[in-house]
């Protein structure tokens, strides 16, 4: 898995090698379905403060297509928490409808047969 981190001088060296490996320890039981990860984190009001960081989490899926989530708090660590969860629900959500519908297909069944 490539794990892209692009962000304005505001994080350093050490925040990003942290954010990889969250992304990593996050994503370990999907890892051969996404091959691409990137990260962005933006300080969106500059010094003036408040919920002004921005991280946007772009994975690229073999199955799923790509996936880009976006979440805006007062740190980095919790943009990326924000955004990394969001992501891992859509992950999850898409690969239980694949399963789904390999299910019907395997079965069989038609959408709309439901008395079968």
């Amino acid at each position: 898995m490539l794990i892209l981190v692009v962000s304005n001088p505001a994080v350093d060296e050490g925040a990003r090698a942290f954010a990889a490996a969250r992304i990593r320890f996050a994503l370990r039981r999907l890892r051969a379905a996404v091959p691409r990860v990137e990260v962005r984190f933006a300080d969106v009001n500059g010094p003036r403060g408040g919920m002004d960081q921005r991280c946007r989490i772009q994975l690229r899926t073999d199955g799923a297509g790509t996936v880009v989530k976006t979440a805006f708090a007062h740190d980095w660590r919790a943009a990326l928490d924000c955004a990394l969860a969001a992501a891992m629900q859509s992950l999850t959500r898409a690969r239980q409808r694949r399963q789904r519908q390999n299910r019907i297909g395997a079965l069989g069944l038609v959408a709309g047969d439901a008395h079968a």
